[in-house]
């Protein structure tokens, strides 16, 4: 079966947003590479953004979150459009909680966590690096 592996774009702050996501799911970073790290005369990078993130990615259960800054020669990533949200479903109503509540830290919640109709625990939220997530449990 195949393997999604959700991708975020940042605007220089990947490593921040990564640390703190690390910090709600907890686990260690299988790689960090910054741009220094693989200089191309292809594709210069300034001294400025040497140091920015080109890939990080963070094991969660069978997963993988991953990310990059992109650099300025690219433009900025829009941090407020609508097109993609991050999706967990969790194993348990406590794990929920704990994920929706250090996530959102700081953030901008949309739908507090409460039972749905559908039969979910559910809640939706911005963090406060702009990436929208769900986190839903639903018990069988």
């Amino acid at each position: 079966m195949a393997r999604i592996n959700p991708h975020i774009n940042f605007n220089g702050n990947a490593e921040e947003a990564f640390t703190f996501y690390r910090s709600v799911f907890g686990g260690e970073f299988e790689a960090i590479i910054r741009f220094k790290d693989i200089p191309s005369p292809e594709f210069p990078i300034t001294e400025k953004e040497s140091n920015k993130i080109m890939h990080i990615a963070l094991p969660i259960g069978n997963s993988t979150l991953m990310a990059n800054d992109v650099p300025e020669i690219m433009g900025q990533v829009n941090e407020n459009e609508n097109r993609s949200k991050i999706f967990i479903n969790t194993q348990s109503r406590e794990e929920a909680d704990k994920l929706f509540n250090g996530l959102s830290a700081g953030g901008l919640i949309e739908v507090p966590i409460t039972n749905c109709p559908w039969g979910s625990y559910y809640g939706m939220f911005r963090d406060k690096f702009g990436i929208e997530w769900m986190v839903d449990f639903k018990s069988k």
